[in-house]
C-alpha cells in the first residue's frame, strides 16, 4: 500500500511580536498584588521569547476593555485577516503551476470560522482548481495539526496519485479576555498566532507517516475546554494538565503509542510544546533526554503555542534540522488537547 509523504512545510506568522506587550498587559490587568508577581515570576519561566499576532499591542484592536469586544466584532477581524496569512503559508510552499495538481484541500481551524471560507481565497488566490475536493477540520483544538496530516495520509494510501494540502491556521490572539483568575491569565501567556500549509503525496520525498494513534486519559475531559461564549471563545487550561499527562505516559500507553516498542527505537521526538510545563512533564514522563525536545523547546521560544498548527512548525524545523545533517530516522510526533487526548504520529525520515 502507498506511504504518505510530507514532502514540504511551509510556515508563516503575522508581524507583530506580542509577546513583551501581552506579558505587560496581563501584569497590569491584576489587582492583587500576590497574583501579579506569581504571574511575572510564571511569566518569566515561560521559556517563551516571542509570540506573534496581526495586532500590534492587545489596545490597537481591544481599546481599554478586551470585555467589551463581543465574538461577532472578532470573527469579523478573523474572516478579514486570516485569509492573506493562510495565501503567504501556501505561497511559501512555491508550487507554481504544480497548485493546479493539488486534488484534496484541508483547512484545520479553531480560533475563527466564516463561510465561504479560508478554503475559497485559496482556491481563488493560490492556483488551486476549484473543482478540488474540500474538507473543514475544525475546533479540536491542538491536536488537530495531526488529525489533518492523518486525513490526508488516508486520502493518499486510497488514491495513490492524490496531492494533498493542508492548511493549519489558528488566530488565538482574537480571544484574548482580561481576568482576574491567574489560571486563565496564564493560559493567554502561551499562545500565539501562526499558520503552516502542508503539501502530502505518495512522491518519496520528506517524512514518512508510518501510523497513528489516539489515547484518551479516562475522566479528565474539564482540564481543558474550548467553548463559544460571548466575549471570543472560552479557554480553560487546567494547572493539572501537566502532572496528569506526564503519569499518562507510563510504559502501558507508550508501548501502544510506539505499536509495541519502546522509546529506544525513536530518533526523533516532535512534541508540541503547549508550554513549558507540558515539555517537561513529557520529558520526564517518558524519560527523554533534554537534546530530544530542542525542536519543540525552540518553537515554543520563537512562536509560543499555535494551537494546532504548532505541531506542524515543530515538523518544518525537525525537516530542516535533517536537511542540515540533523537526526534522521525513526520518529514520534504528539500533540495534546481536549480530552484530555494525545494524537500521535509514528514517522520515519
Amino acid at each position: 500500500m502507498t506511504t504518505a509523504y510530507i514532502n514540504r512545510i511551509s510556515t508563516v506568522v503575522p508581524e507583530h511580536d506580542v509577546h513583551d506587550a501581552f506579558v505587560a498587559f496581563a501584569d497590569a490587568s491584576f489587582t492583587e498584588r500576590r497574583k501579579q508577581l506569581l504571574f511575572r515570576r510564571m511569566a518569566d519561566r515561560s521559556q517563551i521569547s516571542h509570540r506573534y499576532a496581526g495586532i500590534a499591542s492587545p489596545s490597537d484592536f481591544y481599546g481599554n476593555d478586551p470585555n467589551s469586544v463581543d465574538t461577532e466584532t472578532r470573527m469579523i477581524e478573523f474572516e478579514r485577516s486570516a485569509p492573506d496569512l493562510a495565501v503567504r503559508a501556501v505561497e511559501g510552499l512555491e508550487l507554481g503551476d504544480a497548485a493546479a495538481e493539488v486534488t484534496h484541500l484541508i483547512v484545520i481551524t479553531c480560533t475563527g470560522f466564516y463561510s465561504p471560507g479560508i478554503d475559497f481565497e485559496i482556491i481563488k488566490r493560490c492556483g488551486v482548481n476549484s473543482s478540488v475536493e474540500r474538507t473543514q477540520v475544525g475546533f479540536m483544538g491542538c491536536f488537530a495539526g495531526i488529525n489533518g496530516l492523518k486525513l490526508a495520509h488516508h486520502i493518499v494510501r486510497s488514491e495513490p496519485n492524490a496531492k494533498v494540502l493542508v492548511v493549519s491556521l489558528e488566530l488565538c490572539s482574537l480571544h484574548l479576555q482580561r481576568s482576574e483568575s491567574l489560571e486563565t491569565m496564564l493560559s493567554f501567556l502561551v499562545f500565539g498566532d501562526g499558520c503552516a500549509a502542508v503539501l502530502v503525496s505518495g512522491e518519496e520525498k520528506g517524512i514518512a507517516m508510518d501510523s497513528f494513534k489516539a489515547v484518551m486519559v479516562p475522566e479528565t475531559p474539564e482540564l481543558i475546554t474550548w467553548r463559544i461564549g460571548d466575549i471570543g471563545f472560552d479557554m480553560v487550561l487546567s494547572g493539572k494538565v501537566p502532572g496528569t499527562l506526564g503519569r499518562a505516559l507510563d510504559e502501558r500507553n507508550l508501548k501502544e503509542i510506539l505499536a509495541g516498542g519502546s522509546k529506544d527505537d525513536i530518533d526523533i521526538w516532535a512534541v508540541h510544546p503547549g508550554g513549558r510545563s507540558i515539555l517537561d512533564a513529557v520529558e520526564d514522563g517518558i524519560g527523554l533526554e533534554p537534546e530530544d525536545l530542542s525542536a519543540s523547546r525552540y518553537v515554543l521560544d520563537n512562536y509560543g503555542n499555535m494551537s494546532s498548527a504548532t505541531i506542524l512548525f515543530v515538523l518544518a524545523e525537525i525537516m530542516k534540522r535533517a536537511q542540515e545533517g540533523g537526526p534522521t530516522g525513526a520518529g514520534c510526533a504528539m500533540a495534546f488537547g481536549p480530552g484530555l487526548t494525545a494524537e500521535t504520529m509514528l514517522f520515519h525520515i
